[in-house]
């Protein structure tokens, strides 16, 4: 499990907008991606700390 960071749940917007990309952007490419997400009935929702790990181990 990953250390630091929060378990905060971001919807797929919020995550579009951390991440600086579309909403459609996130949607069509998180599986290519491989960004973790967790499902809530029929909503995808994001961890922070997981959003937060996916970007330092792609960092230039």
């Amino acid at each position: 499990m990953p250390s630091g960071g929060s378990n905060h749940l971001l919807t797929a917007q919020e995550c579009a907008d951390y991440l600086s990309v579309p909403l459609r952007t996130l949607r069509e490419n998180r599986e290519r991606w491989e960004l973790p997400a967790v499902r809530v009935g029929r909503a995808l929702r994001f961890r922070m700390r997981d959003v937060e790990t996916w970007l330092s181990q792609r960092a230039a």
